[in-house]
């Protein structure tokens, strides 16, 4: 057995089809990985006005007299925005200037053209709110961005005091409830400002802003979650543990300045097979399809069972050296990839752990790049593995590569569709498909895996059915397979 393993590996070595296959993944890994190391330099968030925007507006503005009852609505609101606008063309695009403008400006410019040009005018009133203006104008032009974050965290303190004063002196059940769900809203938005303040993050619009609005954000949905009167339903609670994940991630970078998502080698190797998986199984099922068939195609098959080994291990010799190539193109893709992106982003970023929320031990976990790599490598082997067999089975059974290959790919695509309808519609059968199963990531650091009820142990069983269903067919086939006319 071991020297037809060895005979199989030497051939398909030697094919140069996997190395043209290799090659242009290798380009679409330069080509993705320049591209991922050019987005890095993209802000987050944008607050970036147009000098179309405003002429635009102006042109509107044009249209509207102040005079008119009917138009000084329009007016106030059009009028406002182009002064909101023309004090952000004074910062650069992108500052944390910028952001506090679009974020505390707009009511203080409604204000005075309301009452500059509104029904009820009002000089004194108008004056007030410039006045104000022009104060956050002093703040933004001494860069002062400490002042916001000490006005937010005071009114939220202020805000939060009043609140929980309110809650003392209510009986009332619905107002409690929604006393207390503005009171989490409150805590948040006081833990961010402090945040800010402890931690010294300016307002602006890099990866700890971005972390910023993401704790608020997975925070808010959190206390959504948690204080609904009702129990939550399985997407809910699939809901609540992602929206766990993202807060926990989110405070992490925070607390240690270190962006989680920034696309740098360590990035794309943590997402290997999301970015590349498809390369992987396109290969593999390229190998599996054609490793018994093109012995058909070309009548090779009569020599090499004519050799003084049984029929049965020839073809395990084959389906065994398959399922080595898994590891093969595995591992010399994964070592491209450390290459190319070691090359274009630099390898600095490989001593950065990946950083995984454990929903087993609720807390966050710290695991080296090239053991988590191995984990999800794992995870994904019984999907290579069944996907190879299917390319396998089909290439002994129909002797045809091209439908071995087409239909195993196939398969691949329609998985991600089958999923979808499952999990959207509840589905409950089709827990029972193998594309349901075949990913074992799905139950990693005590995630919810796809379908309420489904197990590790429930899964890996189901593959292993599925695997014995192409399998044991295959070889009785092969067995009885007439090779006369070949």
């Amino acid at each position: 057995m071991g020297k037809l393993i060895k005979n199989e590996l030497i051939k398909l070595f030697k094919k140069k089809s996997i190395y043209i296959a290799l090659i242009v993944v290798l380009g679409f890994m330069i080509f993705s990985n320049f591209m991922y190391k050019s987005t890095n330099n993209v802000m987050y968030n944008s607050y970036i006005y147009s000098e179309q925007t405003l002429n635009y507006l102006q042109e509107e503005l044009d249209k509207l007299d102040p005079k008119k009852t009917s138009d000084i609505g329009m007016y106030v609101d059009i009028k406002s925005q182009i002064e909101l606008y023309e004090l952000m063309k004074q910062y650069e695009n992108g500052s944390w200037q910028q952001q506090i403008i679009n974020q505390d400006l707009p009511t203080y410019f409604k204000e005075k053209c309301m009452y500059e040009y509104g029904e009820e005018k009002d000089l004194q009133k108008a004056q007030e709110a410039q006045n104000k203006i022009d104060e956050i104008k002093q703040k933004l032009d001494t860069d002062d961005w400490e002042y916001f974050a000490q006005l937010e965290l005071q009114q939220a303190t202020e805000k939060l005091a009043n609140i929980e004063e309110q809650i003392k002196n209510t009986d009332d059940k619905k107002t409690l409830l929604s006393l207390n769900q503005e009171k989490e809203a409150t805590l948040i938005d006081k833990t961010i400002a402090e945040y800010r303040i402890n931690k010294g993050i300016k307002y602006g619009q890099d990866y700890l802003n971005q972390a910023i609005e993401d704790y608020r954000y997975a925070a808010q949905d959190i206390a959504r979650l948690e204080s609904s009167e009702k129990e939550l339903s399985y997407e809910e609670q699939k809901r609540y543990n992602e929206s766990l994940n993202l807060r926990e991630k989110s405070k992490y970078i925070i607390e240690n300045n270190v962006d989680l998502n920034e696309m740098n080698l360590r990035r794309v190797l943590e997402n290997f097979f999301t970015e590349y998986g498809i390369f992987v199984i396109a290969i593999l099922v390229m190998i599996a399809g054609t490793i018994v068939s093109e012995e058909f195609n070309k009548g090779t098959i009569k020599l090499l069972l004519v050799k003084p080994y049984s029929r049965t291990k020839i073809l395990l010799s084959k389906f065994i050296t398959s399922m080595l190539m898994i590891i093969f193109v595995v591992l010399i893709m994964g070592i491209m990839q450390l290459f190319v992106g070691g090359v274009i982003f630099g390898f600095d970023s490989l001593s950065a752990p990946v950083v995984e929320y454990n929903f087993n031990t609720n807390s966050l976990q710290e695991i080296n790049v090239l053991v988590y790599f191995l984990i999800q490598f794992l995870a994904q082997l019984p999907m290579f593995i069944l996907l190879a067999t299917l390319a396998f089975a089909l290439g002994t059974i129909f002797a045809n590569s091209a439908l071995a290959i087409t239909i195993s790919l196939l398969g691949y695509i329609a998985a991600n569709i089958i999923n979808q309808l499952a999990m959207s519609y509840n589905i409950k059968f089709l827990e029972y498909f193998v594309t349901m199963n075949w990913d074992l990531s799905q139950y990693l650091f005590g995630n919810l895996p796809n379908m309420e009820g489904m197990t590790m142990s429930f899964s890996i069983i189901t593959c292993i059915v599925y695997f014995l269903i192409m399998v044991i067919p295959t070889l009785i086939i092969f067995k009885k397979k007439n090779i006369k006319n070949i």
